[in-house]
């Protein structure tokens, strides 16, 4: 399957960090917001994305999701925070 994937992460409404990866962001993030998403995410709603990265390939979205989740949560923090300041 040809196409981008995406790499997030969503800040929950208890402060955590949920790591997840997609093909279509926009339709994964609607799934979240109507509880028919992880169910990590649905009991922790609302969340808004802290993080995105785009990749080229389901296996690059996938080895980006685990090596996300691996970090610790002050590296998740650094990351987000940056981020963030790259938008600005």
């Amino acid at each position: 399957m040809k196409g981008l994937f995406y790499v997030y992460m969503l800040r929950c409404a208890d402060g955590s960090l949920y790591t997840g990866q997609t093909n279509n962001l926009e339709e994964r993030l609607r799934q979240h917001s109507e509880g028919i998403g992880a169910k990590y995410v649905r009991s922790r709603r609302p969340f808004h994305l802290a993080y995105v990265e785009e990749v080229g390939s389901r296996s690059e979205a996938l080895k980006g999701e685990m090596a996300l989740r691996k970090l610790t949560k002050a590296e998740k923090e650094f990351l987000v925070r940056g981020f963030y300041l790259n938008k600005m």
